[in-house]
């Protein structure tokens, strides 16, 4: 792939906009996050309130993310999101107040997360299921990639940054500014206007049209076969790495330390959307699922040997590898799942995938007390890389091919 055919969506009107919205919205976001973790811990001192705050976003999110689905499907994308960019400005406005007047209290910050998870719920499959509207199909790769190098490259920047911010001038501020580039985020979608794909005459009641993207799942098997696995990957990586990953950290490298892994795994990220740029990837999901399978190594390197050089060089391989499955998986669905049903079989994507994630979350805490903060990640590093394997024994998982169009979707009862 030459390098003009690389930058070639950026042509796309649509998708400039677009690309532009994501690059301000994710530059707040990623400084967010680490934020908002230390600032439970600054009120608190305790994971198990940690993983409560986590868990508050993400129980909403996973409940709404199937109506989320629906709305997608029958509403512009781009609409949807600029609502949702709105909705969390100000749900993400009002954490950073509370915050930066010293005023926030646990039960404070789990209400509004359970706000800003069910406005994700919303968002997340029309973001998902937006960019095979913005560019033509044999652009769909270079402009995920796009999308990979604008999210990765901020990401090496915005832990360290937000961790910086949370040790000179405090948590708040963070997630002030991520707030505000919400508020940009929104006012740069503007001008992206989406013709609407043909739709079905007939009008289809909610519970209609989640049946029939339950029909379309069930029949697909690489994809049931992967949100199954992911059902419990995710539980295991957010409980593991983002519940025990800072507690850890401030016994051993210091909350700096940990900006500096999540940067590193960015750099991974980074790095191989820069690869994946310009080289193909045939086979999508059987070298995405074997190259996830990395981003156990940080999981098990928390456990035996948490100094600051094994993590950084464990976060930055396992960058690498989530981020070929990443790739893998959006050309998966773009490819291989029809416009009018994509929102929807995201949204049965997110579901399975995210489900399990808030008992990985408020477990490993009780875990982590009973069993030994070490122990714990290399179990769930081990676990992690033998259902990666396990996924792997599906042939429609291993063998599932690029395609230029995606087939049609098959007609199911109303």
């Amino acid at each position: 792939m030459t390098r003009a055919n690389a930058v070639r969506p950026l042509r796309e009107r649509n998708f400039a906009w677009y690309f532009g919205s994501r690059f301000v919205n994710t530059l707040g976001n990623m400084m967010a996050n680490i934020a908002l973790t230390f600032a439970v811990l600054d009120i608190t001192d305790s994971a198990a309130a940690l993983g409560q705050v986590l868990a508050a976003h993400t129980i909403p999110m996973v409940l709404l993310l199937l109506w989320g689905g629906v709305i997608s499907d029958r509403f512009p994308r781009e609409l949807v999101i600029r609502v949702s960019n709105v909705a969390s400005a100000i749900t993400q406005g009002m954490i950073a107040f509370l915050v930066l007047t010293g005023s926030a209290e646990l039960w404070m910050l789990i209400a509004l997360s359970v706000v800003h998870g069910a406005v994700s719920a919303i968002s997340f499959p029309a973001m998902a299921s937006l960019l095979p509207q913005l560019v033509p199909r044999d652009q769909l790769q270079p402009a995920n990639a796009l999308m990979s190098l604008t999210r990765n490259g901020l990401t090496v920047l915005g832990p360290t940054l937000g961790a910086l911010l949370v040790v000179t001038v405090g948590a708040g501020w963070a997630l002030a500014i991520d707030a505000a580039t919400r508020l940009v985020s929104a006012l740069l979608l503007i001008p992206v206007k989406v013709p609407r794909a043909a739709k079905d005459t007939e009008h289809k009641s909610t519970i209609a049209e989640l049946r029939e993207g339950w029909s379309f799942f069930i029949s697909t098997t690489w994809l049931w076969a992967v949100v199954l696995g992911f059902g419990f990957l995710n539980m295991i990586h957010n409980g593991a790495l983002f519940v025990l990953g800072p507690v850890v950290a401030e016994d051993t490298i210091g909350r700096r330390g940990w900006g500096y892994v999540l940067s590193a795994e960015a750099l991974g990220l980074l790095a191989m959307a820069v690869v994946l740029l310009r080289v193909p990837l045939k086979r999508p999901l059987f070298w995405g699922m074997l190259a996830i399978a990395l981003a156990s190594v940080p999981m098990v390197v928390l456990g035996v040997d948490p100094h600051l050089v094994a993590l950084v060089c464990a976060a930055f391989v396992a960058g690498a590898g989530i981020e070929v499955f990443s790739m893998g998986w959006n050309l998966a669905m773009q490819e291989n799942i029809d416009d009018r049903m994509l929102s929807r079989a995201y949204s049965y994507d997110a579901l399975g995938s995210f489900v399990a994630m808030p008992i990985g979350q408020l477990a490993r805490g009780p875990l982590g007390a009973a069993f030994g903060n070490s122990r714990v990640p290399v179990v769930s590093g081990i676990a992690y890389a033998a259902i990666c394997l396990l996924v792997l024994t599906s042939r429609s998982v291993r063998d599932l091919p690029r395609r230029s169009t995606p087939d049609p979707v098959p007609e199911t009862a109303g």
